[in-house]
């Protein structure tokens, strides 16, 4: 990263400077939705729609590289976010890799708390199939606490009996809500967006007092046996870097399939700033090659 593109970055994260009083629930959504939310890109078009129950975003590419559909679960800790704030992150990865898409609005704590979010998620894959798409042509990704929800709806969806999708990536996933990792730690002061106490707070509010350990909450401890090949993106520079890594530890002791990448010196969610960031842009470029080369490389196992 050069250090013109660096001082960019900074400013970019450091525009909203954190308040002496604690913000009300309605004004951390409103914060959020203004500081992440960009349109989607020209040449893809949206509307809304309703999958598993709940609304959501499709989102559909001018140029279409088949007949592959992605199934995209938004971040925000469990508490903020929609597929309004993501539909320009949404929107990058559907152009790159040419596919339909659908960016579901599950349900948010602390109004719908655990397990409400993953019985969202595993409501929409399974209408997905239920309505005829092949889990062949079917890819799975989210980012932060979506990326956690993806690896717990497709855990749900393994228990359940469903067939896997070809696919599944993530960006900074949340998978340790008991915050164990030495990185929450390490790299407080680091990363330019969260603060322990920040992760802890929105735990609480999604789990309340139930058990933060359990593997649809927490799915670093889950047995992952069975799901698809996996692509892991995050950045250094954030708490959030020793889950990407011990879920791609996790993942490769349970024999699956799975590709670690680290971005030196960026922060939490990079990807978020495509067109601003050449190394948002090329990571966006890997992961939707990652889910295209996916779509054809054969039926995926269906679980027992």
């Amino acid at each position: 990263m050069s250090p013109q593109q660096r001082d960019a970055l900074d400013a970019m994260l450091r525009s909203a400077p954190r308040s002496q009083t604690p913000p009300t629930l309605e004004e951390q959504r409103t914060g959020f939705a203004t500081a992440i939310t960009r349109p989607a890109p020209a040449g893809v078009a949206t509307r809304g729609t309703v999958l598993g129950g709940r609304p959501a975003l499709e989102l559909e590419p001018a140029e279409l590289s088949g007949q592959g559909r992605l199934l995209y679960l938004h971040g925000g800790g469990y508490v903020i976010g929609s597929p309004d704030t993501h539909a320009g992150l949404v929107g990058e990865l559907a152009r790159r890799a040419g596919l339909r898409t659908v960016s579901v609005d599950y349900r948010l704590a602390p109004e719908r708390p655990f397990p409400a979010a993953v019985d969202d998620g595993l409501a929409a894959y399974r209408e997905l199939l239920d309505t005829g798409t092949d889990p062949r042509d079917l890819v799975v990704a989210g980012d932060s606490a979506g990326g956690g929800l993806s690896i717990a709806t497709l855990l749900a969806a393994r228990d359940a009996g469903l067939p896997q999708p070809a696919a599944v990536a993530v960006f900074s996933p949340w998978v340790d809500l008991t915050l164990a990792g030495g990185s929450i730690r390490a790299k407080e002061g680091v990363d330019p967006i969260f603060l322990e106490t920040d992760l802890r707070a929105y735990a609480d509010l999604y789990l309340g007092e139930g058990d933060r350990a359990q593997p649809l909450a927490s799915p670093v401890f889950a047995d992952l046996t069975g799901l698809p090949p996996l692509l892991v993106q995050v950045g250094a520079n954030e708490l959030l870097l020793d889950d990407a890594v011990r879920l791609a530890g996790r993942a490769g002791a349970d024999d699956v399939e799975v590709t670690l990448e680290i971005g030196p010196g960026l922060p939490h969610v990079f990807q978020h700033h495509y067109g601003r960031l050449d190394e948002a842009d090329a990571a966006l470029e890997r992961a939707a090659l990652f889910l295209t080369a996916h779509l054809s490389a054969g039926h995926p196992e269906t679980a027992d």
